[in-house]
């Protein structure tokens, strides 16, 4: 028997529940394939899945190592957020403590490109530090659990486009919540972009052609855009393709 946990919430980990659910997943007997979702819970509306789903955290390490071992779990594929590092830290330290073999589906950076106006940043801390003090049009491309830290800087104005509304009030005096869910394109998001007049993208590298229109459509109206980058990553293999994660399955692990 073979049991999947697939750590997903990522366009790249429904295209591949989409490939297991097609044809790994199978009631053979001989097989015997199994394969269970994860969602982080963070979204109230998570897209459906053609898999068994379970939503919410482990609980630490502990937590996730007496649910591989109580759900027989013989596999697990981290395609989290690149931007969630602490449950790839987790999974990383839980699989090497039960002796699951783990592997991380990842999509790989952006790029800037000719026309782009990048600044880097290694954190959101840095993302603050790099805007202005005030008079700033700002798209917060950035979700909303990190929201907070640009209070700082009141006196500039926020867009933020969020997959759920928020429940609480803002910490930003002065923003404007657009909801609505991926992915966007690049005609649109200039729009959105000319509409607020927005003067500055703040986004993270997280790669992925769903969320790259923002990209496009700064580098179309000669935005600077803060780029946060990804931060380090724990020590596993990194796969970048559904084709090759489904080798790792069959032949690699």
């Amino acid at each position: 028997m073979r049991k999947l946990l697939l750590l997903g919430g990522t366009t790249e980990a429904s295209r591949l529940a989409q490939h297991l659910a097609q044809s790994w997943v199978r009631d053979d007997p001989v097989a015997g394939r199994q394969a269970v979702f994860s969602y982080a819970g963070r979204t109230a509306r998570p897209a459906q899945q053609p898999l068994p789903c379970r939503i919410g955290g482990f609980g630490g390490v502990p937590g996730l190592v007496a649910y591989l071992e109580r759900e027989e779990i013989t596999h697990v594929v981290d395609a989290t957020h690149p931007f969630a590092a602490q449950m790839s830290l987790n999974a990383t330290q839980a699989c090497a403590e039960a002796g699951v073999p783990l592997v991380a589906f990842e999509r790989p950076a952006w790029q800037s490109q000719p026309g782009d106006h990048w600044t880097h940043v290694r954190d959101m801390a840095g993302a603050v530090a790099a805007l202005p003090e005030a008079g700033a049009r700002v798209f917060l491309a950035i979700g909303k659990q990190h929201v907070a830290a640009f209070a700082v800087k009141p006196e500039n104005h926020y867009l933020l486009r969020l997959v759920d509304a928020p429940e609480d009030a803002l910490s930003l005096p002065k923003a404007t919540v657009v909801v609505a869910r991926g992915p966007f394109d690049a005609a649109g998001d200039e729009a959105l972009m000319r509409s607020h007049r927005i003067t500055h993208v703040v986004a993270k590298n997280a790669g992925g052609a769903g969320a790259e229109a923002k990209l496009s459509a700064a580098r179309s109206l000669a935005l600077p855009v803060i780029m946060i980058d990804r931060p380090e990553g724990a020590a596993r293999e990194v796969l970048g393709s559904v084709a090759e994660v489904m080798r790792w399955l069959d032949h690699g692990a």
